[in-house]
């Protein structure tokens, strides 16, 4: 009686059996016919396969070690600066040390550097020099057999939380030229940081060799604007350069940023209205460390912010409403989860990783529009 039902369920099984050997076989139907292909041909030519594919294997292997390694990752790195609150502006003149004898050194005078500008070095320091700046890459650039890697699972994630902290530099370099490094708008650009701002603006995915013919390659250029940066803050510390910590920059810069984060925002909201697929969400990765790469920037360079204003954020009484702004900022970084979710808002199974980035952005563009507020009245 139950022999039906037996053979039926064996012939179900034969069936996915033989789909299976034909899937595999069809796999590696090209495999083989290069295999056949390749012991067929002379030593020459079998020896510059052999190199070529030798060479594919190092550098896929090297591109897997740097995708998967983010050497000094650390969510506290601004922690030094945070520890350290003065209450006087970057650019100010600092007190002179004392002397064995209890005196004052006479020794040049020198200013407060910039801890925007010094924060910002910092993290360019930690995109192309401490580890590699994977959006140049030419394994990045090949992708998976012609596919981009950001439309696929792998080795995009590092990418793009690199390109979240060059959108920072981007917007900080630019207002650093723009207002925070000159007095008014009619004083002169500071050359250091104009040149920080072109190197900036350079090619994120620049190689060696470019569609116009040879090029530099995006990590030397920005290696550049680290340098200029920290010339312009030497040149702070000897008192030959400027920095504007006036109250309106302050309240210019703070409404750049949000706007920044409330752009973002609306592109997590995009892809969470796109597609609802969980964790089969091939390009909700991409999207959550940009904005979680934007977010680590942003926190050190608004924990420097406070440092370089420390006078204005005094006097306008904003020292409880920017140290509830930074716990938000901190807090939002503890979010690192393993694999990244863009389901339904409302569903059981798959979380919104998307939305919960999402949440976070806003509750620090709040923070900011809230300190923006005080600072207008």
């Amino acid at each position: 009686m139950l022999d039906p039902i037996v053979e039926f369920i064996k012939g179900v099984f034969r069936a996915i059996g033989r789909g299976i050997r034909l899937a595999l076989g069809g796999l590696m139907w090209p495999f083989m016919q290069a295999g056949r292909w390749y012991t067929r041909r002379g030593w020459i030519v079998r020896g510059t396969v052999a190199l070529v594919l030798l060479a594919l294997v190092v550098l896929y292997g090297y591109f897997f070690y740097v995708t998967q390694f983010w050497n000094n990752f650390n969510v506290d790195y601004p922690a030094a600066l945070a520890q350290a609150r003065e209450t006087s502006a970057a650019g100010e003149p600092v007190p002179a040390p004392a002397n064995a004898a209890g005196g004052v050194t006479q020794t040049q005078q020198s200013c407060k550097p910039s801890a925007i500008a010094a924060v910002s070095a910092d993290l360019i320091d930690f995109n192309v020099n401490q580890n590699a700046w994977i959006s140049s890459m030419l394994m990045s650039k090949a992708g998976l057999f012609g596919i981009e890697w950001r439309n696929t699972p792998f080795f995009d994630n590092k990418a793009a939380f690199q390109l979240g902290i060059n959108q920072v530099m981007r917007r900080t370099t630019t207002e650093l030229v723009d207002t925070l490094g000159r007095v008014r708008g009619t004083s002169q650009i500071d050359q250091n940081l104009q040149d920080a701002r072109t190197a900036m603006s350079w090619s994120e995915t620049a190689w060696y060799i470019g569609w116009r013919g040879p090029t530099r390659p995006t990590p030397s250029v920005y290696r550049e604007g680290m340098e200029k940066l920290r010339a312009f803050n030497a040149g702070l510390e000897k008192c030959q350069a400027t920095f504007d910590a006036r109250a309106d920059n302050l309240m210019q810069f703070l409404d750049r940023i949000a706007g920044d984060i409330g752009s973002t925002a609306d592109i997590l909201r995009l892809r969470i209205e796109a597609s609802d697929a969980g964790w089969f969400d091939l390009r909700a990765d991409d999207r959550f460390w940009f904005a979680y790469g934007q977010l680590y920037a942003y926190y050190g360079i608004l924990v420097g912010t406070r440092s370089d204003f420390a006078a204005v954020i005094a006097e306008r009484n904003l020292t409880a409403l920017w140290t509830r702004m930074e716990a938000n900022l901190r807090a939002s970084l503890n979010v690192q989860p393993w694999i990244i979710s863009n389901g339904n808002e409302s569903s059981a199974f798959f979380p919104s990783h998307l939305a919960t980035m999402g949440f976070n952005l806003l509750q620090v563009r709040s923070n900011l529009v809230e300190l923006r507020g005080v600072l207008d009245r």
